[in-house]
């Protein structure tokens, strides 16, 4: 069962990019971040056309997530991250997928900070830490994956320097993230390549691509059932380098 995570930067816009990718590819669940359109304005019928069902939960202009899975029926879990009712931002979705738990996250970005930004950044981090310690008590295969916005260490980013001030390199960032990890969770990818930065992102400013100063934001945490069943992870970084393109590539992980 390959499960891939791709913040596709609005789906219409790169409808072609993403198909293009499922049929080249074929993931049997793909977690998608940053929709950037409403319910009624998600490529259902297109997606279907391909042999992918999909739950998702959009918003207008900004955010939106979304589950696919190839050839069966995504259970829808919730659509929200609980802790706060009166968040409107669409940046959480689950769904059970053959006898997988699976999030689709798009955590929120932070900049400028310090500031507002910055404090609903750790505020939903801390709601994400409380519900995924929730989803690993229950002891069964789960799997978080998305857009986490934080670079997890110096050796997830080419350099540091641009980027100190940014709300995705800060300790309280960094912190939450490890606490994450701290309950037990498993980052495929890392734990497959320990060795290899990962890049999952590249910036459209300054030639980022054509240099390769990339980021790893793009990750799968694997609870203690879906991790004993890892074969192999990777992002699939040429699609980066196709014309209309996101700023991320999907990443990916394969479980038996």
């Amino acid at each position: 069962m390959k499960i891939a995570t791709y913040n596709i930067n609005n789906i219409n816009k790169r409808l072609s990019n993403l198909l293009r990718w499922l049929e080249a590819r074929e993931p049997d669940v793909v977690c998608l971040q940053e929709l950037k359109c409403t319910d009624v304005m998600f490529p259902s019928k297109q997606l279907s056309a391909i042999g992918y069902e999909a739950v998702w939960k959009g918003q207008k202009s900004w955010n939106g997530v979304a589950i696919l899975a190839k050839e069966r029926e995504p259970v829808l879990t919730r659509d929200s991250l609980p802790g706060d009712p009166d968040d409107i931002q669409s940046r959480y979705i689950e769904a059970a997928i053959n006898g997988i738990l699976i999030a689709s996250i798009y955590l929120p970005n932070g900049n400028p900070q310090p500031g507002p930004k910055f404090n609903y950044k750790l505020a939903w981090f801390e709601r994400l830490r409380s519900h995924a310690s929730d989803l690993w008590k229950m002891d069964v295969p789960a799997v978080l994956a998305g857009d986490l916005n934080v670079v997890p260490t110096d050796f997830d980013i080419y350099n540091t320097r641009s980027w100190l001030n940014n709300a995705l390199l800060q300790p309280e960032s960094r912190s939450a993230f490890e606490k994450l990890l701290q309950q037990g969770w498993i980052d495929a990818v890392r734990e497959l390549h320990p060795d290899e930065p990962m890049y999952s992102f590249w910036h459209y400013m300054r030639n980022s691509w054509e240099r390769d100063a990339g980021l790893r934001l793009d990750i799968l945490l694997l609870s203690k059932a879906a991790s004993k069943r890892l074969r192999s992870a990777g992002v699939d970084r040429d699609v980066r380098g196709h014309a209309n393109a996101s700023d991320h590539a999907p990443t990916w992980a394969e479980l038996d």
